[in-house]
């Protein structure tokens, strides 16, 4: 009967401990659970799609923004192999025949350096050779060597100035390269809009030597690469200071556009931050010029009252913020100038008929300017 007694109490106590440890576990972990809870309701932030909304609707672009950016990988094309005891031998565009046979003579290709200068004719003629790259052997003579100079080189020199759009890269390209109408309209229309970063800004200004089979594809890749290449030294300033790349191109571009030369990109940099960090129109001439193309006087003529009526997102007359993308294709002073813009408290600024910007704070001292610099002057 005892033990009976005994094993009952036993069992009781088992019972009454397994619900002490159930109360204690109910105790400890469900309102830390419900805490949790409330502490990520409370700071939820408004969905990526409500802001991208707002800001369609308000039509003013964020010039400072938090981002990792997308960035461009394009590889440059390579270059097919040359044939089997030959090499690359390139004529500069600063090239004289003088020059060109010094570089023949060290590269031991040729035994007299003068012989050389008579074949080519006058030594200071920089016109006999075209500039460019051959495909030149040392098991050649020298009149072999002439005549394969005398041709067309089978790479051409091709340079880009800054500032330009597409439709004038496309007509330097297709001119140095021979390409035909349906070329030049495939890589303004084909070959260069695959993704939205791919469509202006990213065909980098400088001087390219392509082979002249090298596909339009291929010849926009390179450019691309060359962007890359320069772009990169400046990728982490902009995310450091919270601009997305595509932001910061699309400012250079209008930089290169509207400053009167690189050594003023800086002060116009300045001004157009301070425009668009006050949430005031930009009101520039390029974009305006960019949207509305060439009509017989070229792509970057002179706007006209007609034309600020254009309702487009690139007329910054009319709206607020950026551009959707890039109006030209920016060199390095103007990428530069958008990351160490000068500080200034200017809103306007006008170019002189000397290329002297003149900037003023107000627009009552803006109109001062225009009467004092444009106007009065003969």
């Amino acid at each position: 009967m005892q033990g009976e007694l005994i094993k009952k109490y036993k069992n009781l106590l088992i019972i009454i401990i397994i619900l002490i440890v159930i109360g204690v576990f109910v105790y400890i972990f469900l309102p830390r659970s419900n805490n949790e809870k409330r502490v990520i309701k409370d700071n939820i932030s408004p969905p990526a799609s409500d802001t991208a909304q707002n800001t369609e609707t308000e039509n003013i672009a964020k010039p400072i923004e938090t981002s990792t950016p997308v960035y461009i990988t394009i590889k440059k094309p390579v270059e097919p192999p040359l044939p089997e005891d030959t090499d690359r031998f390139v004529v500069t565009l600063k090239d004289t025949n003088e020059n060109i046979a010094s570089n023949l003579f060290d590269g031991e290709y040729i035994t007299s350096k003068n012989s050389f200068v008579s074949l080519l004719g006058d030594k200071d003629d920089t016109n006999t050779i075209l500039s460019g790259a051959y495909r030149i052997s040392k098991e050649m003579t020298d009149k072999q060597l002439l005549g394969v100079l005398k041709d067309k080189p089978y790479m051409k020199w091709v340079i880009i100035p800054e500032g330009m759009r597409k439709e004038e890269i496309v007509k330097i390209l297709g001119d140095a390269l021979s390409w035909s109408a349906k070329q030049k309209n495939d890589w303004i229309n084909k070959d260069t809009i695959e993704k939205p970063e791919y469509i202006e800004g990213v065909y980098f200004p400088d001087t390219y030597l392509i082979p002249i089979d090298e596909s339009p594809k291929n010849v926009a890749n390179r450019l691309i690469s060359k962007f890359n290449e320069n772009f990169s030294f400046y990728l982490p300033e902009f995310t450091a200071k919270n601009i997305k790349w595509t932001t910061a191109l699309t400012l250079a571009s209008i930089v290169q556009r509207e400053a009167a030369n690189n050594a003023d990109a800086p002060l116009i940099a300045g001004i157009l931050w301070n425009r668009l960090n006050q949430k005031i129109a930009l009101g520039v001439d390029a974009t305006l010029q960019y949207i509305r193309g060439d009509t017989g006087n070229g792509w970057w003529a002179p706007i006209s009252l007609d034309d600020k009526k254009i309702d487009s997102t690139f007329n910054t007359y009319m709206y607020k913020g950026l551009p959707p993308r890039p109006i030209s294709n920016p060199g390095i002073s103007a990428i530069d100038a958008i990351l160490n813009p000068t500080k200034t408290d200017c809103l306007y600024y006008i170019h002189d008929k000397n290329h002297i910007t003149h900037c003023s704070a107000t627009y009552e001292e803006h109109l001062a300017n225009i009467e004092k610099y444009l106007k009065n002057t003969e």
